[in-house]
């Protein structure tokens, strides 16, 4: 006989607890056995209801999931239009003055600062986990992959212990290489889905940011543009901006020029620069300027002609370190960016194995062939067959 599962309003009725309650009990994955189903959970009949933490000893996981609640939700408060570098010099805790440090530094190009923020975290796991995001980034941009393997392993091995809002954090920590480095089929499925219940709730415009940019990858430039509308949106609007707020409008004006909607990308995208370049945030418009055409510098030259050559000095810099990265974690990763097929066609074609015969082996035609092909120089930034033969052989 197979197992009975119960639903989250099933179960909260038989502990006796509101399904509000119970269900912020499973994405901190204090349920054994309980699974997700899409947006619902299936909970074992026989699941017992855990233990008051009010009134017993609580787990290390479960400590750590509260104060990784508590430092994400104080760290993504509105930074002050006038100065930002003084709202966190004014924070009373030393740690989280690290992370707005490391936050500010990554924004003004500062990414060995950035770094060094996020190694000083050491020790305050919370911190540290809150910290990876900004690390990974700064890591692509210094072409730094040592840096980012190290960062890598750390937040893998806190998805394995730590199950729940924890886990659910450190995934999107990890996302964030893979949107970055346009590898769609590395991020987790619950972003892909929009699920977004096992994360910690002040998280969520991040992993909103994220998602937006998975659709970047996988080339849907409608829902992009919706999905970053609507976490704009969400975004409070008062006195100050957040990093959200800040990078939803430039994946806005990514998406609308994509779509051909050039005046909304331009408006979009010089409400960002209004915010950012006049207090020396260059990263967010160094990151994109190859994915708005020429947008970037005509909104550059007409509205903040004095930055225009230390944002595209920027770029060129971080460029040739962006593809330093990417080539490396591609040739650790191919198994995972590309898919099944896909990789067994690349290395047919590495080996220079004739297009006709790859063909007759995998049941296509030879224009379909070609068309795979290019998607997979599409997905590892190469454009011949000498490149893909680096790559595999």
């Amino acid at each position: 006989m197979g197992t009975e599962y119960f639903s989250v309003q099933q179960i909260a009725r038989r502990w006796g607890i509101t399904p509000r309650q119970a269900q912020r009990l499973l994405a901190r994955g204090r349920v054994p056995g309980a699974k997700r189903h899409g947006r619902s959970w299936l909970i074992p009949a026989e699941a017992e209801k855990p233990r008051d933490l009010r009134r017993a000893p609580r787990s290390a996981g479960e400590l750590l999931a509260d104060e990784l609640d508590r430092v994400i939700a104080a760290t993504t408060l509105p930074l002050p239009t006038e100065n930002p570098a003084a709202f966190w010099a004014s924070l009373a805790e030393d740690k989280l003055r690290l992370l707005y440090e490391a936050e500010l530094a990554y924004l003004r190009a500062d990414f060995t600062r950035a770094l060094a923020s996020f190694q000083a975290t050491k020790g305050e796991e919370a911190c540290r986990l809150r910290a990876c995001p900004v690390a990974i980034a700064a890591a692509i941009s210094l072409g730094d992959y040592p840096a980012y393997t190290e960062i890598e392993s750390y937040l893998k091995e806190c998805r394995e212990n730590y199950p729940g809002g924890v886990g659910a954090f450190a995934e999107l920590a990890l996302a964030t290489a893979a949107v970055s480095v346009m590898a769609p089929n590395m991020a987790p499925e619950w972003l892909k889905k929009g699920d977004f219940s096992a994360l910690p709730l002040a998280a969520r415009p991040d992993a909103l940011y994220l998602r937006a940019k998975y659709f970047q990858c996988i080339g849907n430039y409608e829902a992009m543009l919706a999905v970053a509308q609507t976490a704009l949106a969400l975004c409070p609007h008062g006195q100050g901006f957040t990093l959200p707020d800040l990078y939803l409008r430039v994946v806005c004006a990514m998406a609308c020029h994509a779509l051909d909607r050039e005046e909304e990308g331009r408006s979009y995208l010089l409400e960002a620069m209004n915010l950012a370049l006049p207090r020396g945030f260059t990263t967010p418009f160094a990151e994109v300027i190859t994915a708005l055409g020429g947008l970037m510098e005509q909104c550059l030259e007409r509205a903040h002609p004095g930055c225009y050559r230390t944002v595209i000095g920027q770029w060129k810099q971080t460029w040739k370190n962006w593809i330093q990265f990417h080539n490396q974690f591609t040739k650790d990763n191919i198994t995972l960016i590309l898919s099944l097929r896909e990789y067994h066609i690349t290395v047919l074609v590495a080996r220079r194995v004739p297009y006709a015969k790859i063909a007759q082996l995998h049941g296509i035609s030879v224009g379909r062939l070609k068309n795979i092909v290019l998607d997979i120089h599409g997905k590892l930034f190469i454009s011949s067959r000498d490149e893909l033969a680096k790559y595999i052989l």
